[in-house]
């Protein structure tokens, strides 16, 4: 017991002294996971809507395959964007393998089925009246769209945040494609992981305190914005 306490008051002391590098990874961590998330929301959510409102032939096989990516193994996503940009793949001129953007590319096509499914679960539980009652009051298909979002902008929000929550957490295929180089693709997840098995539990508690800091004030901001909703 001695020893946990002792690694978290040592954490603690990181944080609050501005370790340089404790900083470092957390800023790499937060661009990673916010770019990613823009992008992953920025097809998952188009595509999430077209699923939900629209009836179309392979509609349900698109469904399984959404729920299906879902639970894909973080790791075998990791191989797959490896092959694509090794040096011999298929995009290895890039050279954005062991970068931060192969990170980010992993992240999204981790996130983006999330925000899919999310989204497409979240528009189908609106009263289908409200975009007909729409287009009857002379609305346009896309005011129509814009306003079962309104309807559903919690459970949206909620999609984003979660897709937020998944790469920000994501461990596996961040350490494959990024190499966990330090001040360069060491990301909080991987550096967790790293100073752990080094031994450096001071760190990694650091390191898992932000995480947690991080987390809990997305929750915060979702239970807010709840609240505004419901008002």
């Amino acid at each position: 017991m001695d020893f946990f306490i002792d690694g978290l008051r040592r954490g603690i002391e990181l944080i609050l002294g501005g370790d340089p590098e404790v900083y470092d990874i957390t800023l790499l961590s937060l661009r990673v996971a916010l770019i990613s998330t823009i992008l992953a929301c920025g097809v998952g959510v188009p595509v999430g809507f077209l699923i939900g409102t629209t009836r179309f032939w392979g509609r349900r096989a698109a469904i399984t395959a959404l729920n299906t990516m879902l639970a894909f193994p973080t790791v075998v996503v990791g191989v797959l964007i490896w092959g694509l940009l090794a040096r011999r793949g298929p995009f290895g001129g890039a050279e954005l393998l062991y970068t931060w953007w192969a990170i980010v590319i992993a992240e999204v096509v981790l996130a983006a089925p999330i925000a899919a499914a999310l989204t497409a679960a979240a528009v189908q539980g609106i009263d289908p009246r409200v975009r007909r009652t729409a287009l009857t009051l002379g609305a346009s298909p896309l005011r129509a769209h814009i306003a079962v979002a309104r309807a559903a902008r919690f459970a949206l929000f909620t999609a984003v945040v979660v897709a937020f929550g998944r790469v920000l957490a994501e461990v596996g295929a961040a350490m494959i494609v990024g190499g966990n180089i330090r001040h360069y693709t060491r990301t909080l997840t991987t550096a967790v992981a790293l100073a752990t098995s080094q031994g450096d539990f001071a760190l990694a508690m650091a390191l898992g305190l932000i995480l947690f800091a991080i987390a809990l004030t997305v929750n915060v901001l979702l239970q807010l914005f709840q609240g505004r909703v419901n008002a």
